[in-house]
């Protein structure tokens, strides 16, 4: 029996919480929607989609790029330095009176997320030993977890100091690039592997079915996701809830999809991946219409199971990429919580198209209806067993 390597909790925690603020920052910018259209009231959906795109795309499209180089060189020192990029352009959206100055900000510090996420996802999966689905699950789940806190955080700041206010948000971003830059793994645990591009070309092609469908899955969950992000603040607003108010309902989904992505890694390890990601993104669309069809307390549950549905699969798919490509860790890990997010981050744009012209209620609707139609495709995805079953027959 092979020994397993042991994991190593405190690097992985080190990660995780680095993670949390990583993500608030990538929830950074819908934030700031409702204050900009107070100071302009021609901001149109349009405008704040593409705004929030272009760091969405940035942010996305190019971790494939940074996920090969890792694979063939590993370089620790981007998740200090990616993190630290990020919080300085971030911080200087609220200064700028220029809307294409804030968008090329935006574009920048996309590029910081760019760098972290191929590199400590890595990371965080050879540190994991046996358990991957679950620790990688937790390590996404402080991310989601980071995500819910933007709105908590960022609203109230805005709302008492204005869009100024973004100056003082590069303080975090200072003191974890500190932490990481101290207290990451000091061994590069991605040496480097110097695999011809040959090589990782015909790996590529070997597993191009099931990538596709993942990767179809993930960019389609991501035009949902990024889609709510971006019109559920503006919907709220048209429905004369306070910003303070309808950051609450964001926190929620986003709390809540934290811990669905947890469970999810536990159910997936235990039933397959295909499983729960089929399974709890069908289960999404009717939740999030449970949400728009009812009141008060009963909405704001069907809101949270939706958030926890919806988020399921965030780490799973990443997961199941990594195994279909299992010597390209990095760049699988680039192509889906990278490339593919791009896609739907792109996509958006057109989703505030639709909010424009037919109204934002029609947008959320087309939204809502997004999960399903991922969960249908993957069915197309390989069904592998399950982690736990293939523990058990290697003992």
């Amino acid at each position: 029996m092979n020994q397993q390597p042991k994991i190593q909790f405190s690097k992985i925690g080190v990660l995780s919480f680095a993670h949390m603020l990583n993500d608030l920052y990538s929830n950074y910018l819908p934030q700031m929607l409702p204050f900009l259209i107070a100071i302009n009231p021609n901001f149109t959906a349009t405008m704040a989609a593409i705004l929030v795109s272009s760091f969405t795309i940035t942010s996305s499209l190019v971790q494939p790029l940074f996920g090969f180089f890792l694979d063939r060189q590993g370089k620790r020192w981007l998740v200090h330095v990616g993190t630290l990029w990020m919080a300085i352009m971030l911080s200087l959206t609220g200064i700028v009176h220029s809307y294409v100055l804030m968008v090329v900000l935006a574009s920048l510090a996309g590029l910081g997320t760019a760098a972290f996420h191929p590199q400590a996802s890595t990371m965080v999966n050879i540190l994991s030993g046996e358990h991957k689905a679950v620790l990688l699950s937790c390590f996404v789940a402080f991310g989601n977890f980071g995500f819910a806190l933007g709105p908590l955080l960022l609203v109230p700041l805005f709302q008492a100091y204005g869009l100024r206010a973004t100056l003082v948000t590069v303080i975090p971003g200072i003191i974890v690039a500190l932490l990481l830059l101290f207290f990451a793994p000091k061994n590069n645990v991605l040496s480097g592997s110097n695999t011809p591009l040959s090589e990782v070309i015909k790996s590529l092609k070997s597993a191009s079915q099931e990538l596709s469908a993942i990767i179809g899955v993930i960019a389609i969950r991501s035009l949902a996701y990024t889609g709510m992000l971006t019109l559920l603040p503006l919907y709220f607003k048209s429905q004369n809830l306070s910003n303070v108010a309808a950051s609450h309902l964001v926190t929620i989904m986003l709390a809540t999809g934290a811990i669905g992505g947890v469970i999810g890694g536990f159910i997936s390890d235990y039933y397959g991946r295909k499983r729960l990601i089929v399974g709890s993104l069908i289960l999404s669309t009717p939740l999030f219409f449970g949400f728009f069809l009812t009141q008060g307390a009963l909405s704001t549950l069907f809101l949270a199971l939706a958030g926890a549905s919806l988020l399921a699969s965030f780490s799973v798919t990443v997961i199941a990429a990594q195994e279909a490509i299992p010597n390209n860790k990095a760049l699988a890990a680039g192509l889906t919580m990278g490339f593919a997010g791009g896609l739907g981050g792109l996509a958006v744009i057109f989703i505030g198209r639709v909010a424009d012209i037919w109204g934002l209620s029609t947008a959320v609707s087309i939204i809502f209806l997004l999960p399903l139609l991922a969960g249908i495709i993957a069915l197309f995805m390989k069904s592998r067993p399950a982690a736990r079953i293939e523990r058990l027959s290697a003992r």
